[in-house]
């Protein structure tokens, strides 16, 4: 009986070291949850602003950016397949992109 209440015991004072762990890594995966977040945000908001830049943007309202580890997606309608090109291609020389998902539509295509 000495055993088991020894082995509860011990249990019961290991109990709050355990559940700190666990915070810790809790923590800790929201920290990482919350870097990526922002890098996601910061991307694509270079991603806009090459756009913007970009000469023959004018139709950067008609496209919708989103950034997921590195990965672009472009989504929305633009006029030609040139432009659908175009947008791709500086959203790939924009820092920080590993790849682009081109999933703009031509208009009337």
């Amino acid at each position: 009986m000495k055993t088991i209440a020894l082995i509860t015991c011990a249990f019961l004072a290991a109990t709050p070291a355990l559940a700190q762990k666990t915070n810790d890594q809790a923590t800790e995966e929201g920290r990482q949850k919350n870097t990526q977040y922002v890098n996601d945000s910061t991307l694509t908001t270079k991603v806009h602003t090459a756009l913007a830049n970009d000469v023959g943007m004018k139709t950067l309202r008609s496209i919708n950016v989103d950034s997921d580890k590195g990965i672009v997606t472009l989504k929305g309608v633009v006029d030609s397949e040139a432009t659908k090109q175009r947008a791709e291609a500086v959203a790939k020389k924009v820092n920080g992109v590993s790849s682009v998902k081109n999933e703009l539509t031509v208009k009337g295509g």
